[in-house]
């Protein structure tokens, strides 16, 4: 009988896996930064997306403190890190 994608849990019973398509699924605003600065560094961060935390004296820490209190800056954020995730698939 062929695998499937279903796992029986502790009584017998078959659940089935929810597999999400959404890049941002179980991805945290710090590690989308993490792999943005490794990717363009902070200096294309500030060209693409034109806010302080990316051009002055960047660091994590204080674009997860603004990113977290300025919604459309983190929609800008998100947004690239979908379309880098979408072109990394890409051949």
């Amino acid at each position: 009988m062929p695998p499937d994608d279903q796992d029986h849990g502790p009584e017998g019973r078959t659940t089935a896996h929810f597999v999400s398509k959404d890049p941002l699924h179980g991805v945290t605003l710090e590690m989308m930064l993490h792999q943005l600065v490794a990717v363009y560094g902070w200096e294309e961060m500030g060209r693409t997306i034109r806010i302080r935390c990316f051009t002055h004296k960047p660091s994590i820490s204080s674009s997860l403190e603004f990113l977290r209190k300025t919604s459309w800056a983190r929609k800008k954020v998100e947004d690239w890190y979908r379309l880098t995730k979408a072109r990394s698939r890409t051949p």
